[in-house]
């Protein structure tokens, strides 16, 4: 992040995202203030607040696009949840502080994953050294029963088949050969029952602690050499691990450049006009603010600060609007950035510009069958004035149309590729109109198919 400044951080974005540039301004100035912020003395740092950004706009124009992204760049924690899966305190539903919980996993499995890659190596060397014991446990002879002599030729000949042995495993000549492992059992079906159950919004984790109380079971079980490796090297690689500094690792992160993308926030927004037992969304922004405000979230890992947690939300709007939030909400999100709507000169620079582009995931995904498919220019242009047409026409989803009119257009092709060996398709504007003019003119079926 260190190396980032907000240009790069908008050219980064610019990879994957069209358009937005507003968007990916406000994103990118908020990236950088984190990395300012750790710049400051202590006392000054705990007063910087973080900017926390509502993003104002229809479905598929990019909003969850560029927090994502974003938290790539960063390298940080980062957890996408929606405004209207939570309730009210006292009604049934998912507690508001669970995000801080989810958030927190994640933090410490991004952490422990760093770990894994640092020892990775070493636990290798480790595992293959335990598959090398299992196909030739090392001779422990009676030293009265042997001479001298004897023993240390014994000695000799075992390290000399050892390091044949060693050889034809580097070569991956034993890879098929099956040894027996033990390993441990899966957890018992009832602990996984009680942390499926809703139970796991307690302060107290109940699947672990159920965990540690059944003993672990171990069982033998027949692999082949190549899983074997990778069975004892995550065996070596966890106790090389040590945990007390992966959490710790993980909450200093996530305290201070973990991100939280609250989606549908407009779904809360408004102030009821009748009262009765239905959830309150004035209730859900009050159950929220103090997480967005700041305050301790107690987790299993231990106790979460969100002072410092960056907080992007986004919605629609077109019901409410942004002031329809609670003022002390609206204060707690000072930047406000509108994304543009999409229309066919977007599509189709969306189609072919990207990264990851679905013109190139779909050519991609079909040479894995032998067949070559190429996009005419023509045939771009149509499918971006067919995904506009049926946005106008009907719901306005933004980029997500195209993803309906490419499958719909490449359906025969993909089923058919695996008999399609070496062919190579040439898609055109006329191919496009062929496939989907009957679909695109019946505006009832467009509703149903597009």
């Amino acid at each position: 992040m260190e190396q980032l400044t907000p240009k790069q951080i908008v050219h980064e974005l610019d990879k994957y995202i069209i358009g937005q540039k507003k968007a990916k301004r406000a994103v990118a100035v908020a990236l950088r203030n984190r990395w300012r912020r750790q710049k400051l003395p202590p006392e000054l740092r705990d007063e910087v607040a973080p900017k926390n950004i509502i993003m104002i706009g229809p479905t598929g124009v990019g909003k969850t696009e560029i927090a994502r992204r974003l938290a790539k760049l960063a390298e940080a924690p980062f957890i996408k949840v929606e405004a209207s899966k939570y309730t009210e305190v006292g009604y049934v539903g998912r507690d508001v502080e669970s995000m801080v919980r989810d958030l927190t996993d994640l933090a410490v499995n991004m952490i422990k994953g760093e770990k894994t890659r640092e020892v990775e190596a070493r636990a290798q060397i480790l595992a293959e050294e335990r598959v090398l014991d299992l196909l030739l446990p090392s001779p422990k002879p009676a030293a009265s029963a042997l001479g001298e002599n004897d023993l240390s030729q014994q000695v000799e000949k075992a390290s000399d088949t050892r390091e044949k042995l060693r050889r034809k495993l580097e070569d991956g000549k034993l890879d098929d050969r099956s040894v027996e492992l033990e390993v441990t059992d899966r957890v018992v079906p009832m602990v996984e029952i009680f942390s499926s159950s809703g139970l796991e919004e307690m302060d107290i984790n109940i699947k672990d602690m159920l965990s540690n109380l059944l003993p672990q079971k171990k069982k033998k079980r027949k692999v082949k050499i190549r899983e074997a490796r990778k069975i004892l090297a995550q065996e070596e690689a966890q106790k090389m691990i040590d945990m007390d500094e992966v959490v710790s690792e993980a909450i200093r992160r996530l305290e201070n450049s973990g991100i939280i993308f609250l989606d549908e926030i407009d779904k809360i927004a408004g102030r009821e006009s009748v009262h009765g037992p239905d959830v309150s969304r004035e209730g859900v922004q009050r159950d929220l603010l103090p997480i967005v405000e700041g305050c301790t979230v107690s987790t299993k890992y231990g106790l979460v600060k969100t002072d410092h947690i960056l907080f992007i939300a986004a919605g629609a709007f077109h019901v409410s609007k942004p002031s329809d939030l609670i003022p002390e909400m609206q204060g707690r999100f000072p930047i406000r950035v509108e994304l543009d709507s999409l229309g066919k000169g977007d599509f189709v620079r969306i189609l072919t510009e990207p990264q990851n582009a679905l013109t190139k995931q779909y050519t991609a995904l079909l040479e894995t069958e032998e067949v070559e498919i190429e996009f005419t220019p023509d045939a771009i242009e149509e499918i971006a004035d067919m995904a506009s047409t049926v946005n106008e026409r009907t719901e306005n989803i933004g980029a997500r149309r195209l993803y309906t009119i490419m499958e719909k257009l490449l359906d025969e092709i993909s089923f058919e590729a695996p008999q399609m060996e070496g062919v190579r398709v040439v898609i055109n504007a006329a191919y496009v109109r062929e496939r989907l003019v009957e679909v695109i003119k019946d505006q009832d079926l467009s509703r149903y198919i597009l």
